[in-house]
């Protein structure tokens, strides 16, 4: 959309765009993440080429498991989200994989010690134990995880000041996987510079991203939205920090 777009037309744009599914291609053009530096996906891929069983836990629309070039043997993916099921099932059929709807916060209805390799990249929640208990013993755990206060300043954009992030520690996801019963190999973190271009692009991403924003709708955040918007057209593209780790651990 040309940025000589009205505030109203903007917010129209990023609120009637779906947001199935876990990939960020509506942003193109609008958005912009650094990526981290070690490379999920390619990390991710090698692992899977050297395993017989593997579990993929919050696939979202499997955008990242469909990737995988050497799949294994046995290869499942679980999603608590509905509408991202029947997409994850459609995207991730060619290689294999079958995909298990569950319960946020319920158990895996999947049995122990079945998996080489379980995987996550951006999980809702890491259930430590039950990783722990479906991982076959010498099996890993590879995660790449959302970290405390991540984009914080969009957050505080559109609510004002918070207060010190307490959750999304990667300290406390190691002490958390310890207590599973799983060792710690490997622990790494990054901020990464997120761009955002137009006041459109925030407001798919608020929708989409719903942990940003608790709550978010356009018609109870539009003051701070059009306050947001200002910003952009008087100041240039706003910028926020992603914060992300990646942890992984051996039962």
């Amino acid at each position: 959309m040309s940025g000589e777009a009205s505030f109203d037309e903007l917010v129209a744009d990023g609120a009637a765009a779906p947001v199935d599914g876990w990939a960020f291609d509506w942003l193109a053009g609008r958005a912009t993440e650094e990526r981290p530096p070690w490379g999920y996906a390619r990390l991710m891929a090698a692992r899977m080429a050297t395993v017989d069983a593997a579990l993929d836990i919050d696939t979202g629309g499997g955008e990242v498991l469909a990737e995988v070039p050497h799949p294994p043997r046995l290869l499942v993916a679980t999603e608590a989200w509905p509408p991202n099921v029947p997409v994850a099932r459609a995207r991730l059929r060619p290689i294999g994989a079958t995909v298990v709807a569950v319960s946020p916060d319920a158990p895996l209805p999947l049995r122990s010690a079945t998996f080489d390799l379980v995987v996550s990249r951006h999980p809702v929640h890491t259930d430590w134990p039950e990783v722990a208990r479906v991982l076959r013993p010498g099996g890993t755990f590879l995660s790449q995880q959302i970290g405390p206060g991540t984009v914080r300043e969009l957050s505080e954009a559109i609510l004002g000041p918070l207060p010190p992030p307490a959750h999304r520690h990667p300290e406390q996801a190691v002490a958390d996987a310890e207590a599973a019963g799983l060792t710690v190999v490997d622990l790494r973190t990054a901020t990464l510079r997120t761009v955002f271009h137009d006041v459109g692009a925030v407001v798919w991403f608020l929708r989409k991203v719903i942990w940003t924003v608790p709550g978010f709708t356009v018609a109870a955040h539009r003051p701070a939205l059009a306050r947001l918007h200002e910003r952009i057209r008087t100041e240039g593209p706003f910028v926020a920090h992603a914060q992300r780790f990646l942890v992984e651990a051996r039962r």
